[in-house]
């Protein structure tokens, strides 16, 4: 038996500081990272449904979300959007991207570059913040070329059955890198004790047989 476990990791914005800032302002996940910024502003770099949601479970915590999109326009379903739009506490920056995290220990600051236009402007923490957050949600990579031609998949993620058997029997898969509606640890962890106990089920059924 088999238990694929090769996990995802976020896409990243590829920009000059977000490597060097990751865990001191640049996240990748609200709910891990939202508490973090109770009382601060926070700006949330995408336009998907996963973006806008987490963006709308930052107003939570934050004071002001701001949304920087590079269309003119969101990507998130209609019914996500009309939240966003209606939520006070959200503001958005169009036609842009993040050209660059800037910081001392923390993010400080960040340049935002117009894509039509090119003009980049530079967006500072206020003397009493210091810093803000920066959360990334422009999409998940699954770990899971290996599997190409040789596993289902939906849009490269792992399809499983809910005792997380793929189809290729004898075949098991937990964690991000399956079709699941939550990537966190706590679903990960769930998913591998779901696959463990079904891989053994799976052996005993050989030796058994």
């Amino acid at each position: 038996a088999v238990i694929v476990a090769t996990g995802a990791y976020p896409r990243l914005i590829g920009c000059p500081g977000e490597v060097e800032f990751t865990g001191r302002g640049v996240s990748y996940c609200a709910t891990c990272d939202g508490d973090f910024f109770t009382g601060l502003e926070v700006y949330v770099v995408g336009g998907g449904d996963a973006a806008v949601e987490e963006a709308i479970h930052l107003t939570k915590f934050a004071r002001k979300v701001t949304i920087i999109h590079r269309r003119d326009s969101l990507r998130a379903a209609k019914s996500i959007q009309d939240k966003a739009f209606k939520n006070p506490k959200i503001d958005f920056i169009w036609n842009s991207e993040v050209a660059e995290i800037k910081g001392e220990g923390v993010v400080n600051a960040i340049v935002i570059r117009n894509v039509e236009t090119g003009e980049e402007m530079e967006i500072s923490a206020s003397e009493e913040d210091m810093t803000f957050g920066v959360f990334v949600f422009i999409g998940y990579i699954p770990n899971t070329g290996l599997f190409e031609g040789k596993l289902e998949m939906d849009r490269d993620y792992i399809v499983a059955d809910s005792g997380m058997k793929t189809s290729a029997e004898g075949v098991y898969v937990a964690g991000d890198c399956r079709v699941t509606p939550l990537r966190q640890v706590i679903t990960a962890a769930a998913d591998g004790a779901v696959a463990a106990v079904q891989a053994d089920k799976y052996i005993e059924s050989k030796f058994n047989s």
